[in-house]
């Protein structure tokens, strides 16, 4: 039985509202789709509440905090958030920053500003102490060991006061060619000077080439590395100690390893935080600064994947 033309027409226009409603559906599903991924690609964590006060929407960032927490500034577990709220019609918008490192960033300012005015007045009373020292030790032959000691002293405070200035100042690299082997003979130099009570055995594994970069900065670098070194064998149980300073390369990079057999890392995640340290003394600006210098080299330094200590990579062209 053929249905009226009317009849026909409203079947027809009823079938292609179906079609676009199906259609408007689809869309809607796949808009809601994208607003979910939109949010939960935000960095910050974020939750939409109703009137009622109950959670329609949230991240997996939001889905992280136990309650939801008010507007300000709080504290999570050693981490800090800023909260934000705003209100559209009847839902509430609540989101939480990290701002850890922004806060981070600004102590570490603060704490360099008063490193630099330390650092400035300390150290021209220590230059005059070390002057007067080498005098006296020509003078008394008898204390000349305890002399020695007081000067390996004063040469770890000049070395603090030394990262402190560059830290707080900024590093700018002064590029030249020069000889492993020079870098190597000031490094034992050094070493004289750095007093440590156990019998350590240095092992020096390099070939005498020449390489680029900043000599006093990475000079400052491996120093730090052997030292840290010396002082992770003095605080272990073991009566000696062995340091390895190894050298080689491939065609991109110049690779140096510093290994020792001294106590491990109490805690890798603050190793390279400025002003932290997992030693028993430091300033905690060592590895900071040398991971900084290295940076400046287009470098990078890692832990060593099966030895205690680092490796330390550094581009031949820079």
């Amino acid at each position: 039985m053929k249905l009226p033309s009317s009849n026909e027409e409203l079947l027809k226009n009823l079938e292609t509202l179906i079609a676009q409603t199906y259609e408007v559906e689809k869309e809607f599903i796949e808009l809601k789709n994208i607003l979910n991924g939109v949010i939960e690609f935000l960095p910050q964590a974020l939750w939409v509440i109703d009137k009622k006060g109950e959670i329609i929407l949230q991240n997996s960032k939001a889905k992280k905090f136990k309650t939801i927490p008010n507007e300000g500034e709080i504290e999570i577990n050693s981490k800090f958030y800023l909260i934000q709220i705003s209100q559209i019609k009847d839902k509430k918008i609540i989101s939480a920053t990290d701002i850890t490192e922004q806060k981070r960033n600004e102590r570490l300012i603060a704490m360099g500003q008063m490193a630099a005015h330390l650092a400035h007045e300390i150290r021209n009373p220590i230059g005059s102490v070390a002057i007067l020292l080498s005098i006296l030790k020509n003078d008394c032959k008898k204390s000349a060991n305890i002399i020695d000691e007081i000067k390996s002293s004063i040469f770890r405070v000049e070395k603090i006061i030394k990262s402190t200035l560059l830290y707080s100042k900024g590093i700018n690299l002064k590029i030249q060619q020069f000889k492993l082997s020079n870098l190597i003979e000031e490094l034992k130099k050094s070493i004289k000077f750095y007093s440590h009570s156990k019998n350590i055995k240095f092992i020096w594994s390099f070939k005498d080439t020449e390489i680029k970069g900043d000599l006093d900065l990475l000079m400052l670098v491996f120093q730090n590395m052997i030292f840290n070194a010396i002082d992770a064998i003095e605080e272990s149980e073991n009566e000696s100690g062995i340091i390895e300073f190894n050298f080689f390369e491939d065609e991109t990079y110049n690779i140096f390893e510093i290994i020792d057999n001294g106590i491990e890392f109490k805690d890798k995640q603050i190793l390279f935080e400025a002003f932290k340290s997992t030693k028993t003394t430091g300033n905690g600006l060592g590895l900071a600064l040398s991971l900084e210098i290295i940076k400046k080299h287009k470098g990078e330094i890692s832990l060593h994947p099966q030895k205690k200590g680092f490796i330390i990579k550094i581009p031949k062209t820079i």
